[in-house]
């Protein structure tokens, strides 16, 4: 499975830095990760929804920990590259 298309949206709140949607194999789309600024740096959450407690549950996740970390690496690299389209355009 490879990653074919990632689309970032910007955000400029506290720790929400933006959205990305990644299509894997031209075929498939994951919609609603967020580009979050942690206390240790960037990381990327999955969509979630809310349960009837209170938690959140992942929709779409990676089960394995190679999957998730190819996936944080490529849309980290999106949203740098968008950071710096946009900081061009202004």
């Amino acid at each position: 499975m490879e990653i074919t298309e990632i689309r970032v949206t910007l955000r400029d709140e506290e720790r929400l830095k933006g959205f990305a949607n990644v299509t894997f194999d031209d075929a498939f789309v994951i919609r609603g990760m967020k580009i979050i600024q942690g206390n240790n740096g960037f990381f990327v959450s999955m969509p979630s929804r809310k349960r009837p407690d209170g938690t959140y549950q992942d929709i779409a996740h990676p089960v394995n920990k190679e999957m998730r970390e190819s996936i944080e690496m490529k849309v980290l690299e999106a949203y740098e590259a968008e950071l710096k389209t946009h900081a061009a355009d202004n």
